[in-house]
């Protein structure tokens, strides 16, 4: 399976300036491909091919006065651009016929430039790890990593990134064999995984608690973000103000995402099978916003499922519709809170006379049906 690994990357100052470079010939050549494509949708011409468009706007372009500054750069990362414009035209196009999963998409916009920025090498540019460990780049140079582990295999691409932070990092794309654990006990080991608010998750015999990184740290935020508000635009004091901001925030998503990475390793090495509930996670977000995004719930859920498919787990996705909080587990009424009104209830009594902890009955019933559902052979609800 193709994976990501992503490092740190320390350029030098003049490496930094050649990598902005690249990042903005990439952006004009993006956004002149656009504006061609989109004239001859006007006029009713076919549209061009990426091989036409690659020779319009980078072949004849460097010869231009206005375009001659793209041959500082690598011509790979130019044609990656227009590869990347051909995708999310072919997607577009795909949700546009229904045959794409997912949202409806827009089509490409033009790119400006923002805080957050990246350009993508392939094979063909020769990028290299040299022996003392540094990442080759053409026309940029050798540039310092920080390595935390090591690569399973041979990379076919890389992605230069330079996040809203000010910070670099590489991420390389590589194939990585599955990696089977060691079986354990089905009966005794498979869980239901009830996602919330007030316990970030709850699994069979133990409580996940919500770490709430982004609302321990609100205040704070607040607070830079005050003083940004404040400062005259295009000033020195705005900049490093958005700075600080920008650190900020990283921070919170680099917690988040430690935190997650955690939490999903241990329940796969603990459990032969897992078993999550398919929730609407923007329909969730519209009520509770800002509590929502800080769990970022379907950030753990791709994690999960991906991991479990790389180490031999079993998962399943029950369905949203599933009433796994309503669901007596004893005698399998539907007799427990409905409702807005219902979340602010946390424990509840059946007519049968069992007593549910909210969240500790819906794991019960979330792994049953998950259990049935692989019995069924349709673990892909």
């Amino acid at each position: 399976m193709k994976l990501r690994y992503q490092f740190r990357l320390y350029p030098s100052t003049r490496q930094r300036i050649e990598l902005a470079k690249a990042f903005g010939c990439a952006r004009v050549v993006w956004n002149d491909a656009l504006r061609i494509r989109q004239d001859a949708y006007k006029q009713g011409e076919p549209l061009p091919s990426v091989v036409a468009l690659a020779k319009q706007v980078i072949t004849e372009a460097k010869k231009t006065p206005e375009r001659e500054w793209l041959g500082e750069v690598s011509a790979v990362l130019l044609r990656s651009s227009l590869r990347d414009l051909q995708t999310a035209y072919s997607n577009f196009f795909a949700s546009l016929k229904g045959t794409r999963k997912g949202p409806k998409l827009e089509p490409p916009k033009f790119k400006r430039k923002t805080s957050r920025q990246a350009v993508r090498f392939t094979r063909a540019a020769r990028f290299s790890i040299t022996k003392e460990g540094n990442l080759r780049l053409p026309k940029i140079g050798d540039v310092e990593v920080r390595w935390s582990r090591e690569l399973p295999s041979d990379p076919s691409s890389v992605t230069v990134i330079k996040d809203a932070a000010g910070r670099y990092f590489c991420s390389f794309v590589v194939e990585a064999e599955d990696k089977p654990l060691p079986e354990l006990d089905l009966e005794e080991t498979d869980t239901g995984i009830d996602l919330g608010l007030s316990s970030y998750a709850v699994l069979r015999g133990r409580k996940v608690a919500s770490p709430k990184f982004f609302r321990r740290q609100e205040k704070k935020l607040r607070r830079a973000q005050r003083k940004l508000s404040r400062c005259q635009k295009g000033s020195n004091n705005r900049r490093k103000a958005k700075l600080v901001v920008a650190k900020e925030h990283a921070r919170i998503a680099d917690q988040r995402r430690d935190f997650i990475d955690q939490e999903t390793t241990r329940i796969v090495r603990e459990s032969q099978a897992v078993y999550l509930e398919d929730l609407a996670v923007k329909g969730m977000a519209k009520t509770h916003g800002k509590s929502v995004h800080d769990q970022s719930l379907g950030m753990f859920a791709r994690t999960l499922e991906a991991k479990c498919a790389r180490y031999g787990r079993t998962f399943v996705k029950v369905s949203r519709w599933f009433p796994s909080t309503q669901l007596c587990s004893r005698c399998g009424s539907i007799e427990g809170p409905k409702g807005l009104e219902g979340l602010k209830i946390r424990a509840w009594t059946c007519s049968c006379g069992a007593h549910h902890d909210r969240d500790e009955n819906a794991e019960i019933n979330i792994r049953r049906e998950g259990r049935t559902l692989v019995a069924e052979g349709r673990p892909d609800t």
